[in-house]
């Protein structure tokens, strides 16, 4: 008789490399730390000629003001319009005019027939300042090799990578206000909900406690 194989158990976290979110920073298992700027865009096409050299002129300069590592980060999704949808229907149902009640519904058959010919994308645009797990003091490289867990407490990392991020951040952010571009670092709770909705697409994070959000997001190691 066949030996019963033990199923596989385990959850996405054990393949991930984030060891914890905490004070708005990312903290990864190799105790290297970044934070998330979310910024909004502009429609460059839009631009009449001279205000497309003068956009790149800036971005330009905001680049070269830079003394350290950036990455860009563009996600799409496709976008859920479907409480839009409703809203619609609901005001096409209360609304008592019949002109402006064909209007609505006119509309509506536009919209739906729209979303089905084309994919609707949700863009979001995002900036990460990475913070390196030498800038802690370790010596080499090859001491972190083969590791596990942290190098140092989580306490004394974080407040290490805060001190080293936030003017970082501070910096980027008033150059990004001079390009017209409004930005925020994103906070421990939109972090995780980031990071829920990559990772469980098809799963909404709703939280029913505030609390839930200070649970760490892997096993303290």
């Amino acid at each position: 008789m066949a030996n019963k194989v033990a199923p596989i158990r385990s959850t996405t976290q054990f393949f991930l490399e984030i060891e914890d979110i905490r004070d708005d920073v990312l903290l990864l298992q190799d105790g290297s730390c970044a934070l998330i700027i979310e910024t909004s865009a502009v429609n460059f096409s839009l631009l009449s000629e001279k205000e497309q050299d003068a956009m790149i002129y800036a971005y330009s300069g905001t680049l070269n003001s830079l003394s350290f590592p950036i990455q860009l980060v563009i996600r799409s999704k496709r976008k859920d319009i479907s409480g839009y949808m409703n809203l619609l229907i609901a005001a096409e149902n209360n609304q008592t005019n019949p002109a402006l009640k064909e209007r609505i519904r006119t509309y509506r058959e536009f919209i739906n027939a729209t979303v089905k010919e084309r994919n609707v994308l949700d863009k979001k645009f995002y900036i990460v300042i990475p913070f390196s797990a030498l800038e802690l003091g370790v010596a080499n490289m090859s001491s972190l090799m083969g590791r596990k867990g942290l190098p140092y407490p989580k306490s004394y990392i974080l407040t290490r990578a805060k001190t080293v991020l936030i003017p970082k951040r501070d910096h980027l952010i008033r150059q990004l206000n001079r390009l017209g571009l409004k930005a925020k670092q994103l906070t421990t709770q939109q972090l995780i909900t980031l990071f829920h909705e990559i990772y469980n697409p098809q799963e909404e994070l709703k939280p029913t406690d505030a609390n839930e959000y200070l649970t760490p997001i892997t096993s303290t190691q």
